[in-house]
């Protein structure tokens, strides 16, 4: 058969399987074929049995364009310009080449699963996945014609990638073909041999059985049976899958050709089976009755063998349409069944993998029926919103972590041992802290101390070392095998750091101990230490008491005869309220800048209003000893757009120090305002940060994490 004449382009566009293609996506084509220099090397009769394959799955015009501009490199850019609707597929395509990388560094020894896991989590548009399936099965029938190393390592990615995704989806159109060409690649002996032991080409067996539809469904109709009757010849690698299992010749097998019969309700299907058995034989020892005895993965249908037409075994599976969905789709799905051995335990995460195979099917039944699949795909995004990521050892192994993890979290995961000694990590070979937020599809590699020493802060939640509770419980356990004693100071010295920072180091723990369930102030401290009660907490606990203690009620407030300010107050002004007096002018003491929840208190100064300090600010109380008469009440008002305050970081001097830190402020959503540094001797640095801040709690956050910078030694408030 000649290749037609013309372009490229226009060779393509005449192929019936193009159909799908809109005026615009033809016309987007040609002006990519246009502004591209030419086509390097391309097998286009992959690129058409791909079409044709992606036809008969009903695919859309974006996934028919986004297949054609994959498949010349050169035609991506002006496809990806042209149509904005293509990049998330195109994006898709191209990811998907770091799973087939993955698999051949590690064929033969890697996981399988976790690859296919890692392909679905990194294709953001399921759709791409029929383009793959298509793809790879142009490339398998074209691999006749390729050397041997060539045609084994792509049975080998189809044996363990495509296949199996073919088998979840449902799209049997390309499934037993992908199990039956990897399977005749990898093992030709075997594949021969049972080929030769059927009785008729797979031909004659599909019209063994359109011959068998036709004759039940007529029968059925008959006895006013309502039914669906479809079917399908079981192929060569189940075929062998099967004498695996059972150990039994294949003359032992009677589902070589079955049928599936879907009825509206449970007295329908012994109906239908009523029916079956008049029309045919039935084999006494194949019947199996899996609605009034289900399985255990809760699977139910009706399943007999019968002598067919011909003289010929057949296999007929009855069950409602419910029960059908229930086995397609629920908790008895086939493909799950069969991957896992009849276990219905699944792997960490399996809700959003099963969510999206779920998505992809109805998607596939809504092109199948003629339905709009518009919706579906608008709401993907909402949807299926994944709970789990996908990361890389630097060997390229597979690490399923739930969503919102961390490099410690990883470390944990790979062994606890590794997680006691994790003191930094490399993300795709570039240093990151500790809580950086990890994304599928990077590499990550742990560096470690030689001892093991987990850091309590870890197990504070607000720092966000930790997302996983089984990571946190491994700490925790760490320090409970620690003597109470330890535990206690330990406790205290956490707590009292933050106390530290928030200005409330002399509080009273005495009335927040039946807050925490703490009998004790120790018991209070070992809670601490085992990140079963956050010292943030605490602070917020007695800052509360604080300010219940000491607001006055507003009759007891003195009134001062005080003239009215000349000018108006300050836009930051409207920050506080000076209890039972207006108008005055109010002003943050630069001296200690206090931030929103603080215990604050005011001093009437004689020329520029209320000066407002914290409550252990060392002026305010050198001022309030001298001249207690001029302390006033003050509290937090309206709460504007941010608050000033200076930080004192001294660590020790290296390399990229500023960088860290600017990078983890910058994170945390806070301003810097200035920066002052004094050199110390032995190879240390005292920073003064100004910052803005929106209140106390983001303050506190900040400090706990800029302690937690390597080589910061300790941070705390000017």
């Amino acid at each position: 058969m000649s290749e037609p004449a013309g372009p490229l382009p226009d060779r393509l566009l005449a192929l019936p399987s193009t159909a799908a293609l809109g005026p615009a996506l033809r016309a987007a084509l040609q002006e990519a074929a246009a502004a591209a220099d030419g086509v390097a090397e391309l097998d286009e009769s992959v690129l058409q049995d791909t079409l044709a394959s992606l036809a008969l799955l009903g695919a859309d015009g974006d996934v028919v364009a986004a297949a054609i501009a994959d498949a010349v490199p050169v035609w991506r850019a002006p496809m990806r310009a042209r149509v904005p609707a293509l990049v998330p597929l195109l994006d898709g395509l191209r990811a998907a080449h770091q799973v087939w990388s993955l698999h051949a560094e590690h064929v033969g020894s890697g996981n399988p699963e976790g690859l296919r896991r890692l392909l679905l989590a990194l294709v953001r548009d399921l759709r791409v996945v029929l383009v793959l399936l298509a793809r790879q099965l142009a490339q398998m029938r074209a691999a006749v014609r390729a050397d041997e190393p060539t045609r084994r390592a792509l049975a080998l990615l189809t044996r363990d990638i495509h296949a199996p995704l073919a088998n979840r989806l449902g799209i049997w159109q390309l499934k037993w073909e992908l199990e039956d060409l990897a399977f005749r690649y990898l093992q030709p002996e075997i594949y021969r041999r049972i080929a030769g032991l059927l009785d008729d080409k797979r031909a004659g067996r599909e019209r063994y059985i359109e011959q068998v539809r036709t004759q039940l469904g007529e029968a059925l109709a008959a006895q006013d049976v309502r039914a669906d009757v479809a079917g399908r010849p079981k192929h060569i690698y189940s075929i062998w899958r099967k004498m695996q299992k059972k150990q039994v010749p294949i003359g032992e097998l009677y589902d070589l050709r079955a049928v599936r019969v879907l009825v509206d309700d449970v007295p329908a299907c012994y109906a239908a089976l009523g029916v079956v058995h008049a029309l045919w034989t039935p084999i006494p020892s194949e019947f199996d009755d899996y609605i009034a005895r289900p399985k255990n993965n809760d699977y139910r249908s009706l399943h007999t063998a019968v002598v067919g037409p011909e003289g010929k075994t057949l296999e007929v599976q009855i069950r409602t349409r419910e029960m059908h969905e229930a086995s397609e789709l629920g908790v008895a799905a086939h493909w799950r069944y069969k991957e896992t051995g009849g276990s219905q335990r699944a792997p960490a995460g399996s809700a959003a993998l099963e969510r999206r195979i779920e998505w992809m099917r109805r998607l596939l039944e809504s092109h199948t029926d003629g339905g709009r699949a518009e919706g579906l795909v608008d709401a993907f995004d909402t949807e299926l919103v994944e709970d789990r990521v996908f990361v890389l050892t630097p060997k390229g192994e597979i690490i399923d972590l739930p969503q919102g993890a961390t490099p410690l979290d990883f470390a944990y995961h790979v062994h606890t041992m590794v997680g006691h000694r994790c003191r930094g990590a490399k993300v795709d070979g570039r240093i990151v802290p500790l809580d950086t937020v990890l994304r599928t599809g990077e590499r990550v590699e742990i560096l470690t101390a030689k001892l093991p020493s987990p850091r309590r802060d870890w197990l504070v939640a607000a720092n966000g070392f930790l997302a996983s509770p089984r990571s946190r419980e491994k700490v925790r356990n760490w320090f409970h095998k620690l003597d109470r004693e330890r535990n206690v100071q330990a406790g205290r010295e956490l707590l009292e750091r933050d106390l530290r920072r928030l200005g409330l180091l002399q509080a009273d723990l005495a009335p927040v101990l039946s807050r925490f369930n703490a009998s004790s102030v120790d018991d209070l401290y070992v809670s601490v230490a085992l990140g079963d009660v956050g010292p943030n907490q605490i602070g917020r606990a007695l800052l509360e008491i604080e300010r219940e203690r000491h607001a006055p009620a507003q009759d007891d407030a003195p009134t001062l005869p005080l003239r009215r300010p000349r000018r108006a107050p300050k836009a930051a002004d409207s920050s506080f309220r000076v209890v039972g007096v207006d108008n005055l002018l109010v002003q943050v003491a630069r001296c200690c800048r206090p931030v929103p929840g603080e215990p604050i208190a005011g001093y009437l100064t004689r020329a520029r209003g209320v000066s407002v300090h914290r409550r252990d600010c060392p002026s305010f109380l050198r001022l309030s000893t001298g001249q207690p008469q001029r302390v006033l009440p003050v509290e937090w008002g309206e709460q504007g757009g941010g608050h000033e305050s200076d930080v004192v970081v001294e660590a020790v001097d290296r390399r990229h120090l500023l960088k860290d830190l600017s990078n983890l402020i910058a994170q945390e959503d806070v301003h810097v305002l200035a920066i002052q540094s004094e050199h110390h001797r032995l190879s240390r640095v005292q920073l003064r940060l100004r910052l803005r801040v929106s209140d106390y709690g983001q303050l506190a956050r900040l400090l706990g994490k800029l302690d937690s910078v390597p080589g910061v030694e300790l941070a705390r408030r000017a």
